[in-house]
């Protein structure tokens, strides 16, 4: 049996490897705030839901039927949550219970595997009448499948055979066995036996004649008498005790990938009705093709930040369609490092199947997204703060390719502008030559003014709004480059206008 909610045609695989630049993403848009909130200090939650946000799908067909399933489980979120307490009993039940299916015993291998099996015909008739009640509410392909499957594999006559063998299993009369005398009489080829079924009633097994038969009794203190019977059991009982256990790790197969793959909408769940708490619109992106340059949005804010504060914040609107590049500029602390944020958490958000912060959101998958953000001073002084920005710069460009997004702020800056902003012109203009979209947020007024002064076609240029007064309305706006960032509007802010 198989789940497939997060992929059409295969299960999702846990240890995926990551990308490379984990690590930068994380920290530079905040990742951490937004894997909290999904799994609400479940360590499992947490390490699916990292995993599934950092390994973005490329293909539309992918994220489309991951959306759709995670629409239903929006839709149904009592329902699936009670699919999803199924596995997490059987697991305390585990824990709980000892099953001693890792012996090389196999008496002891058959008993843990028999008391498995029993506790799964429980949690599976669960399923199945989870299934039975609510499939015919569920729209999407992956769902309609997934019951599908429930109802056709866990059908009446299944739970009726299981519950049989499990009992038969248990060999309440005993375990007939038979064998044949081998090289000096030892015995050889043990085969399990299906004990005949009397069709006599109850007096008459009890005080009928019964058919001859040899027979002997241990003494009570004869270990080595029970030992030895206690091998010829296991000899007899092994083929059917390794079968038991390969049917239980099969069930026990399928009830742990479903954990895994509920997980991850469990994880959108939980962050549905914090950002529902908060005020804060959500809505399911619409992907186009890498190839294409589409990025428009509206009402886009950013997750982490609204999760943080507990509180709506501002949203923002733009059309960046057929471009390549779009430059940021504008008043210091006017929402410029919080806006490259959104757009960043937005994509990674669109290309897992996820819903993403905004009224409405349209975009181009990516072949990777990649950031590069200002640190702080090395404290190891094993390099200087410039060539730290370079040798970031260097890893991004050894693993990018076509069609890559590359998120930059403030970068280049720790050095004088007219340097910095031509090795950022360069790096820029390298990038956008190979089909990636750039976006940069800076200060460094040269390297801007050069690019809005080149009417390059496949750019746009957006600035931080200000208040004639000096007051932020963290909006991000069409507007050209200018040469101040009113950093003085922070210092009467701080200081005072008293001279």
């Amino acid at each position: 049996m198989k789940a497939f909610l997060m992929h059409r045609d295969r299960d999702f695989d846990p240890q995926h490897r990551l990308p490379r630049n984990k690590a930068a993403l994380i920290q530079d848009l905040e990742l951490t705030t937004l894997f909290q909130t999904m799994a609400q200090d479940d360590k499992f939650l947490s390490g699916v839901v990292e995993q599934a946000v950092l390994s973005s799908l490329e293909d539309l067909d992918d994220i489309r039927y991951r959306q759709e399933v995670l629409k239903d489980c929006l839709n149904h979120a009592a329902v699936i949550r009670e699919i999803y307490s199924i596995p997490i009993e059987f697991i305390k039940n585990k824990q709980r219970h000892w099953m001693s299916i890792f012996t090389r015993y196999p008496s002891a291998i058959l008993s843990g595997a028999n008391t498995m099996l029993e506790m799964f015909v429980g949690l599976l008739k669960r399923l199945r009448s989870i299934g039975d009640e609510h499939a015919a509410d569920f729209e999407s392909e992956g769902f309609r499948r997934f019951f599908a499957m429930i109802q056709l594999e866990l059908d009446d006559d299944y739970f009726v055979v299981v519950e049989n063998k499990v009992q038969e299993l248990k060999f309440r009369r005993g375990v007939l066995l038979s064998a044949e005398l081998g090289k000096g009489n030892e015995g050889a080829n043990y085969v399990l036996r299906k004990p005949n079924r009397s069709n006599a009633s109850w007096i008459k097994r009890t005080f009928g004649k019964k058919p001859p038969v040899y027979s002997f009794t241990l003494h009570p203190r004869d270990e080595y008498g029970a030992q030895a019977l206690g091998e010829l059991r296991d000899r007899g009982i092994n083929q059917v005790a390794n079968a038991v256990a390969q049917a239980a790790d099969h069930i026990e197969s399928f009830l742990n990938i479903l954990r895994i793959e509920l997980a991850f909408y469990i994880g959108c769940l939980n962050l549905s009705e914090q950002l529902s708490q908060i005020g804060e619109p959500i809505s399911f992106p619409l992907p186009v093709a890498s190839s294409e340059r589409k990025l428009s949005f509206t009402g886009l804010y950013d997750v982490s930040l609204a999760l943080t504060m507990k509180q709506k914040v501002v949203g923002n609107d733009m059309n960046a369609d057929n471009k390549n590049l779009v430059i940021i500029t504008g008043a210091n602390q006017g929402g410029k490092s919080t806006f490259l944020r959104s757009t960043g958490l937005a994509q990674l958000m669109m290309q897992c199947g996820m819903f993403v912060p905004a009224k409405s959101f349209c975009a181009n998958v990516c072949a990777g997204l990649f950031t590069h953000y200002k640190r702080e001073e090395d404290a190891t002084m094993t390099s200087g703060k410039f060539d730290e920005e370079l040798g970031r710069m260097s890893n991004i460009v050894d693993a990018i390719a076509p069609n890559a997004t590359v998120l930059f702020n403030e970068s280049f800056s720790a050095t004088n502008e007219r340097e910095g902003s031509e090795i950022a012109r360069q790096i820029v203009r390298a990038l956008l030559e190979r089909h990636i979209k750039v976006f940069f947020v800076t200060h460094l007024y040269k390297l801007a003014r050069g690019f809005y002064n080149t009417d390059q076609e496949d750019a746009i240029f957006l600035r931080a709004q200000r208040q004639t007064d000096g007051g932020r309305t963290f909006k991000i706006i069409e507007g050209e480059p200018l040469q101040t960032s009113y950093g003085e509007d922070l210092y009467l802010r701080i200081f005072g206008t008293d001279n």
